[in-house]
């Protein structure tokens, strides 16, 4: 028996160093996404361009928003849309799904990039891994995410 959660997400913030630095220390997912550009993808458009995640506090959602934000993780797509106009995040706190979902961080992040491909029909524009690991396990804990907030 699975239970369904829905996932809501908390209001966009602008993708810039003052709203990144309070997030040092947490683990999670983060969603970088444009202000106004949709991204054509071949069910639906969206203005998400990219699922990440930080598995431990030391390398967390702030440190990898950061690396994002000044080049250093050196993902090209989104340094290239930033670049046109400023970006939005926003991220969902992993300690606040401890209790419901059994596995690892990286297997929330499969399951939220395979949920993505499954509504627009292929993965995050800026993302280049494909997190069919998660498959492998029988997951009690489904969720409805809420893509149109990324509309």
């Amino acid at each position: 028996m699975t239970n369904e959660v829905t996932i809501y997400f908390d209001s966009p913030k602008e993708f810039i160093q003052s709203n990144i630095k309070p997030l040092n220390g947490i683990a999670g997912l983060y969603f970088i996404f444009t202000q106004s550009i949709e991204i054509r993808y071949p069910f639906e458009t969206s203005k998400l361009l990219y699922i990440g995640m930080s598995e431990k506090r030391t390398n967390s959602i702030g440190s990898r928003l950061s690396g994002h934000f000044d080049g250093k993780s050196k993902n090209i797509g989104l340094s290239s849309y930033r670049k046109v106009e400023p970006l939005l995040f926003t991220y969902i706190n992993f300690e606040m799904l401890r209790n419901i979902w059994q596995f690892r961080i990286e297997d929330l992040e499969s399951y939220f990039i395979l949920n993505f491909v499954e509504h627009y029909g292929v993965y995050p524009i800026c993302n280049n891994k494909t997190g069919f690991e998660i498959l492998n396990n029988s997951l009690t804990t489904s969720f409805k995410v809420d893509w149109k907030y990324f509309k």
